[in-house]
């Protein structure tokens, strides 16, 4: 399964704001550039939580 596209296209980083790019290999992720974070994605489900994100 994936993210819906209207769901992608509203989610942000919530650190900066800025845009996430959707990744679905090895797993799903959301990736945001500027801040060097992933945000996993766990039963079609993102956690959106700085704390829970894993540095890159």
């Amino acid at each position: 399964m994936s993210l819906a596209p209207d769901l992608l296209e509203i989610l942000v980083c919530p650190k900066c704001k800025g845009p996430l790019e959707y990744r679905t290999t090895p797993q799903e992720q959301l990736v945001c550039q500027a801040c060097r974070l992933i945000y996993a994605v766990e039963d079609d489900i993102p956690i959106m939580l700085i704390d829970e994100a894993k540095h890159f």
